[in-house]
């Protein structure tokens, strides 16, 4: 399904009935990513998926799509909707716009997931490597796509998972590269909300990986820990959701 948010086509899907749950997806990724946890969680629930702008289905809004922005754009799809309130699932870019709307709508929030994620703000060197990486892309967006991709997972398992890692690129491939960057620029520019995930007082979750090659795990937990979150460890590197699947289906039984 389509809605438009200031004429731009965002694409989502709903599933399900009952208390709402939505999941927002991450960098180079669709909502395709939740089809295998769709059956579990709309057995009780009302679930949306979203494809975030400049990814997926979903147009180009701007030059720079803020964490903000993308929250903004789930507010109003909120409301079309006719949702007062939901559990957020997000993973890694996911959890940054799930925390940006705990920031600027914190009562719609009921549970707060962050798979593969973190409250804390980019790096000096993350926010260097995020330039370098606007300059590949305009050069070469394949060959960007196709190393970042390949980055997201565990050195341990990119042979086992080749097929799930070709078939991300593939999808990926077709995303605008305005949208693409658009996404980058938002990250890099993002703020520090540790404060605003500390200060969450409902049920939240942080989801760490093992060998997660993006977010170091001594740091994850560390910022966990200061935040008063939930913790849960698992193996595998930053795509939890194809590396450890079974691990995350369980889990979110268990909070759902």
């Amino acid at each position: 399904m389509i809605y438009p948010y200031k004429n731009i086509p965002i694409y989502y899907e709903t599933f399900g009935k009952g208390s709402a749950i939505v999941l927002l997806h991450g960098f180079l990724e669709s909502s395709n990513m939740w089809k295998p946890l769709i059956p579990q969680l709309s057995k009780n629930n009302f679930v949306i998926t979203i494809d975030f702008p400049g990814h997926g289905k979903s147009g180009v809004i701007s030059e720079i799509h803020s964490m903000e922005l993308m929250a903004e754009v789930v507010h109003e799809l909120m409301q079309q909707l006719e949702i007062s309130s939901a559990t957020f699932i997000g993973h890694s870019m996911g959890g940054y716009v799930a925390l940006a709307f705990t920031e600027m709508f914190e009562e719609k929030i009921e549970k707060l997931v962050l798979l593969n994620s973190t409250p804390a703000a980019d790096s000096e060197e993350r926010k260097e490597n995020r330039n370098r990486a606007l300059k590949v892309i305009d050069q070469n967006p394949q060959a960007y796509i196709s190393m970042a991709i390949g980055n997201l997972f565990a050195e341990t398992s990119r042979e086992k998972y080749s097929v799930e890692i070709e078939i991300l690129k593939r999808e990926a491939y077709s995303f605008p590269v305005e949208g693409i960057k658009a996404a980058i620029k938002g990250m890099r520019n993002r703020k520090d909300r540790t404060e605003v995930l500390k200060n969450f007082n409902k049920e939240k979750y942080l989801v760490l990986a093992e060998e997660d090659p993006i977010l170091p795990i001594l740091e994850a937990k560390q910022l966990a820990e200061h935040c008063d979150c939930a913790v849960k460890i698992i193996e595998g590197g930053h795509m939890s959701m194809i590396e450890n699947k079974s691990a995350i289906m369980d889990y979110m039984h268990f909070i759902e």
